[in-house]
């Protein structure tokens, strides 16, 4: 009789401290998750201030490219303004980067904006914001890998109901959009 007590309380025992780490766990990685998108979100915030800057200085050679310009603005306002899930803001992002694309191809025409000093170092930056932004996306997408497997697997699912985990989106930008990333030739 003892002895089926002491079992039944180890099997209980071990049980509730199963809880308990699986809880814990993704409880630590809810909040990873909420960290990569806020380290994701201070790097699309410094993208949205080099575009401006970029774009000013693409203007005072290409005056008559007006449209482009403004569009590569709207479009960074428009991303600005996206506060919403990932897969909108990525959407956002995706258009955003193949209007940038737009304008590197447009200051390719114009060999003097290519030497601007100003406009060189505004390249690079936007360069390094982007490899930034995509080491973040990833481990962004990594955490979000991980939650979901845990809210969709056995026996974690269950726990993952019980408590209110849920799985996310990932922040997946367009094929296209991907390969913008503007490059420096010194």
């Amino acid at each position: 009789m003892l002895a089926t007590l002491i079992i039944i309380g180890l099997v209980l025992l071990l049980g509730l401290q199963w809880v308990i780490v699986n809880y814990n766990r993704m409880a630590r990685l809810r909040q990873h998750i909420r960290e990569s998108w806020s380290d994701i979100d201070v790097e699309l915030r410094r993208r949205y201030e080099l575009i401006p800057n970029l774009v000013e200085t693409v203007k005072g050679y290409a005056e008559h490219e007006r449209q482009t310009l403004e569009q590569v603005i709207t479009l960074r306002n428009k991303a600005v303004a996206n506060t919403g899930p990932a897969v909108a803001q990525a959407a956002d992002e995706s258009v955003l980067l193949l209007a940038l694309k737009r304008l590197f191809v447009l200051a390719e025409r114009y060999p003097q904006l290519r030497a601007d000093a100003h406009f060189l170092a505004l390249q690079a930056e936007l360069a390094n914001t982007e490899d930034r932004i995509a080491a973040a996306r990833r481990f962004y997408n990594g955490n979000i890998r991980e939650m979901t497997q845990l809210c969709e697997t056995v026996p974690t699912n269950l726990l993952a109901s019980m408590f209110g985990f849920v799985g996310g989106d990932y922040f997946e930008l367009d094929g296209a959009a991907e390969r913008v990333v503007p490059r420096v030739q010194l």
